[in-house]
């Protein structure tokens, strides 16, 4: 009996076949809609657009043709130190006097450079081939400083010559004057060791810091000059700071990448 009334009452209701089926509501169409105009600009975005990016490394502010460690040629005793710390010396200067058995001897200077360290006191007992000073291969205190950037091997590939540098100097307030302004010089695609970083900068120390994660290749960076600033060089403040920089002054480097496409990262 229940299944003869379920039937009437659907003689009774008739299927409306003649109108028309709504497949999708407005909201749906409009949505669909903007989900295609937003797949279509990301499309050409990642084709035709581009994405900056940067690598940060430790830097250090030198001459460009950096420094070396004087030895000394004898052993014996300290009996006068003959140059001073920051002084500026030619070739074969006199640093050191040194009492050996076969009479006093005399450390000199191997290229013209200012003394940066003096490790020899007087008194002291050398052996041959102690470190006695470090001296950095400078012609004349007026010549331009640059910046030796120690950057991951797997990045060196990806600087494009003459990239964007901004340096962050540890002997200068960032919130007050800003970063150093400079601009990639070369690159040197050979991975540095601790020993080559130490023949370079003078400084052993130096070598074993900068190579702690691994052999980092060293770029050199030339840096923006501007008359206007104390420094002598381009800060992104107005004036940079109100003093001139000093050489071994550690920094930190951010060198723009080439500027890759966003499909680059989807190919193999």
């Amino acid at each position: 009996m229940q299944f003869r009334q379920q039937a009437l009452a659907k003689l009774q209701s008739p299927e409306e076949l003649d109108l028309p089926v709504r497949l999708a509501r407005p909201q749906g169409w409009l949505a669909l809609s903007v989900t295609v105009v937003v797949m279509a600009a990301a499309s050409v975005w990642a084709v035709t657009g581009s994405v900056a990016s940067t690598v940060a490394a430790p830097a250090i502010l030198t001459h460009g043709q950096g420094s070396y460690i004087l030895q000394s040629p004898v052993a014996g005793q300290v009996t006068a130190v003959l140059a001073k710390q920051g002084e500026q010396l030619p070739a074969d200067s006199p640093v050191l006097k040194v009492r050996t058995n076969q009479g006093d001897a005399v450390v000199r200077t191997v290229a013209a450079g200012r003394i940066t360290a003096l490790a020899a006191t007087i008194g002291q007992i050398i052996q041959t081939g102690a470190n006695v000073a470090s001296v950095e291969k400078v012609a004349h205190a007026s010549d331009p400083l640059y910046a030796t950037v120690y950057v991951p091997a797997e990045n060196a590939a990806s600087i494009p010559a003459h990239a964007a540098v901004d340096l962050t100097v540890s002997s200068v307030s960032t919130q007050e004057y800003g970063v150093l302004r400079g601009h990639v010089k070369s690159v040197d695609r050979t991975a540095q060791s601790a020993q080559s970083i130490a023949a370079f900068l003078g400084d052993g120390q130096l070598g074993e810091q900068f190579t702690r994660k691994g052999r980092p290749v060293a770029v050199l960076v030339r840096l923006d000059t501007s008359s206007s600033t104390k420094s002598g060089y381009k800060w992104s403040s107005a004036g940079g700071p109100p003093y001139r920089l000093d050489t071994m002054t550690p920094a930190t480097g951010s060198i723009r990448l080439a500027d890759q496409r966003p499909v680059d990262w989807l190919l193999p």
